[in-house]
């Protein structure tokens, strides 16, 4: 220990009588080590630390399976559900839930609240406990019995003042009073949103045998302790092969899988952020280079002083030893900083990541980054100090010690080692740009792709209309006619409508459908669609093409004839070479109750799915012949949509104070929203990206600076005997670039290779683009030049006399 102490000692000494050297380390080190530090925190968060609920190993996810028509995860119907519980016996429980939003009205301003309806065993399931009061008790979830409400930690901070007798106190939830039961602690985190809890109940038409096909449920198992989730899916294909025979007769391929909630929750960000982190993992290997690089440009001055201590009996461990506590000395105190620089990046990062990525609050410096930080120092003080170590302390005594003498008989040997770092870095650097040329160029296509509407100048809000005040469609249809002829009277608005679901929103509703006239062979799917309910003016207010036939007006009410609009997608697919108008389609009733739709126009096809979605076919039908509670309010404007945001809240207070105006937000921002992962992930990549060619860069301009003063004297005689500057500039450049060039063409081969693995992650674009592949290497090599030019400079600036007195 106390021979530890005195080298510590003797190395920040060492540190500290060259500031310059350890200033320019510490931020190389700080900047790879940070990078490393802040990307593990997310992939730690996310991937890595275990699902904050009781034995979360245990915890499974049921969905429906409809492989024709590629539908592997569909939600689960009310009846289903409760078969799964009466005949499943994996699981110790079995618990649903469905989000709803709900308008909250109490003493304060009308809002709208993201809740989750939930079966009674929901707590009991994940195994967490209210903080305050108590959870839902078994008969709470029966329709009669359930006005009562558990409220999450930060709604009854923010809402309620942290009231500590809120417990039985009276709430109005969709304008009906519901009773506080429980508050629950802060640490209770979901991965999907919600703020307050309500009883899931079923009717007794949700669970008749007609309804099957209405499946709006997440179903979270917890399996008995032993049991296995693949025997746990055996249990369960044996449960759906018998009531697909009972229920699903039309479909031999229906069935039901079994997930684990983690892999649920991560698997669509799983190569995403490890392909991250092997990113920045590669910069931290840039930065040890970069400091190894240092180290050996300092050893040079110090080949004296290890000869010294050689002759005086040193042995070459102990020097070895003294020279890696400098180092891990240096990489500790650059680790330090690394975890100040990622605490600052954790907080960008957190307020940047897109609110749809999973666990996102738990994204913080624990003790596991912490730990991760420490280790990444200490492998980083052997990577980049162990060469040099090695390399400076075996000195050739005679040389070194010779009176004058600057550049011992290692100097060649050091030299080598310098070009293969500098070789390394730039292949490494390479294949980092390459990877985020890759992801620039894809994002690039992913923009160029027609949406199918105009997003500019539109304002998109929603209306959850409550049941206790609007009972009948009638008053629904009344209140939103009303209020869409009141937004058409705003000034600056030019058109006004409705729609249940915007597009690129993660919102959707998708329904079978039947065509008139069209027979599905015996196990073949009906055709899948998603339906849309719109009001007049909707095609108009988007900018959607009108492809052939009429739009809705006022003369499509409840009281005409059932009509509905589909997308040219579905008439290609189902009308090929015919006229759709006047042709019917049905995706409502059943048997002697089908209602069928005329066919009255046709419409562009729109990218609901996202730009890079699935193109899946859609059909619209009036809102007034349908009526939906909760609905989307489109306006297009003259300007800025949000500058007319006053005058749209208060439209809606002038006809019912109670109601909350929820989501308001430009369409443009929606569109923008849906390319949020993509457009995060290019962004940390081209920063990682720059900062790796930056260090390259700083890395040869070292190396080169290093040999233009080492070779002083050379040059210096080159110069006496006539040689031009344009010739010490040439022969300069070109040994940089000779690195340059072979390190570029390791990185096009180690690139070949490793980007075949991002296919994935690209859109529009193949791994192996040409384009970024000559573009990125070309780049790169006039930064190159750019860093070798300057030490060529340099060294034209050589006075001969001076340089042959150099030795």
């Amino acid at each position: 220990m106390e021979k530890l102490l005195q080298d510590l000692r003797y190395s920040a000494r060492m540190l500290a009588k060259k500031p310059a050297f350890t200033t320019v380390a510490l931020l190389t080190l700080a900047l790879g080590i940070g990078a490393n530090s802040a990307i593990f925190s997310v992939v730690n968060a996310v991937l890595l630390r275990p699902l904050p609920y009781k034995d979360p190993e245990r915890l499974v996810m049921l969905f429906h399976s409809y492989p024709n028509i590629n539908l592997p995860r569909a939600s689960v119907s009310p009846g289903g559900f409760m078969d799964y519980r009466e005949q499943a016996s994996s699981f110790e429980q079995l618990t649903a839930f469905q989000g709803q939003g709900v308008n909250l009205t109490d003493e304060g301003e009308p809002e709208r609240v993201q809740g989750l309806n939930v079966s009674a065993n929901f707590f009991d399931t994940l195994g967490v406990a209210p903080a305050k009061g108590r959870g839902f008790s078994e008969g709470e979830d029966q329709v009669g019995n359930s006005s009562v409400v558990v409220l999450s930690h930060g709604l009854w901070q923010r809402r309620f003042g942290s009231d500590p007798s809120i417990l039985d106190r009276t709430i109005m939830l969709n304008g009906s009073p519901y009773s506080v039961i429980g508050v629950l602690p802060p640490t209770f985190k979901l991965p999907q949103e919600a703020e307050l809890f309500t009883p899931l109940t079923f009717t007794p038409e949700q669970l008749s045998p007609a309804q099957r096909g209405w499946e709006f449920l997440n179903v979270i198992g917890r399996l008995k302790p032993g049991v296995t989730q693949a025997e746990a899916q055996a249990e369960m294909d044996t449960i759906s092969a018998r009531l697909r025979e009972q229920f699903y007769a039309s479909n031999s391929n229906w069935g039901v899988k079994v997930f684990s909630l983690q892999e649920v929750l991560v698997e669509n960000l799983r190569f995403a952020l490890i392909f991250l982190l092997m990113v920045v993992g590669s910069v931290m290997l840039i930065a040890c280079a970069n400091v190894a690089n240092l180290l050996l440009a300092r050893s040079a001055v110090r080949q004296k002083e290890i000869a010294i201590r050689s002759a005086l009996g040193a042995s070459r461990l102990r020097m070895i030893r003294q020279l890696l506590t400098e180092s891990l000395l240096l990489s500790l105190l650059g680790g330090a900083l690394g975890l100040a620089l990622a605490y600052v990046s954790v907080r960008f990062i957190s307020a940047s990541l897109p609110a749809r990525i999973p666990r996102l609050i738990e994204v913080t410096i624990d003790s596991q980054v912490m730990g991760f930080t420490l280790l990444a120092s200490v492998l980083t003080a052997l990577i980049f100090g162990l060469a040099p170590a090695l390399k400076i302390s075996k000195p050739q005594l005679g040389e070194t010690l010779k009176e004058g003498g600057r550049t011992g008989a290692s100097a060649s040997g050091h030299h080598l080692l310098r070009s293969l770092l500098v070789v390394s870095e730039v292949a490494v650097a390479l294949l980092v740009l390459i990877s985020a040329g890759l992801t620039s160029r894809s994002f690039a296509k992913l923009l160029e792709v027609d949406p199918g509407f105009n997003p500019e100048n539109v304002l998109t809000l929603q209306m959850a209309l409550p049941t206790s005040k609007y009972k009948e469609a009638s008053q629904i249809s009344a209140f939103q006619d009303e209020l869409l002829q009141k937004l058409k009277n705003i000034p600056g608005v030019q058109a006004a409508s409705v729609i249940t679901n915007l597009p690129m929103s993660g919102n959707n509703w998708s329904s079978s459908f039947n065509v008139e006239g069209l027979t599905v062979a015996p196990g073949d799917m009906s055709p899948h669609g998603d339906p849309r309910g719109i009001g007049p003016e909707y095609f108009e207010v988007m900018k959607i093409p009108l492809k052939k036939g009429r739009t809705f007006d006022e003369r499509d009410n409840a009281k005409s004839t059932p009509v509905v609009i589909i997308d040219e997608l579905l008439a290609k697919t189902y009308f090929p070479d015919q006229d759709p108008i006047g042709k019917r389609l049905t995706f409502e009733g059943r048997d002697d109750k089908v209602i069928w739709r005329e066919i009255v126009g046709v419409v562009g096809f729109l990218k609901h799915y996202g730009f890079e979605g699935k193109n899946q076919v859609h059909y619209y039908f009036p809102n007034s012949q349908r009526p939906q509670r909760t609905t989307n309010f489109v306006l297009r404007t003259d300007s800025d949509p949000m500058s007319v945001v006053p005058a749209v809240k208060a439209s809606v207070l002038g006809i019912d104070k109670d109601l909350p105006v929820a989501r308001v937000m430009a369409m443009d921002r929606i569109v923008y929203n849906s390319t949020a992962e993509k457009r995060f992930s290019m962004l940390l990549l081209n920063i990682f990206a720059g900062i790796a060619m930056i260090m390259a860069a700083v890395g040869l301009y070292g190396v080169m600076s290093y040999s233009v003063t080492q070779r002083t004297h050379e040059i210096g005689i080159r110069m006496a005997l006539g040689a031009r500057q344009s010739d010490i500039v040439r022969l300069i450049v070109g040994q940089g670039m000779l690195l340059v060039s072979i390190g570029v063409a390791i990185g096009i081969v180690m690139a070949l290779v490793v980007t075949r693995f991002m296919q994935s992650m690209l859109f529009g674009l193949s791994a192996t683009d040409p384009m970024t592949f000559v573009v990125v290497p070309l780049a790169l090599s006039a930064i190159a030049l750019a860093a070798t030019y300057v030490p060529a400079r340099k060294a034209t600036r050589v006075d001969p006399m001076i340089a042959l007195r150099y030795e």
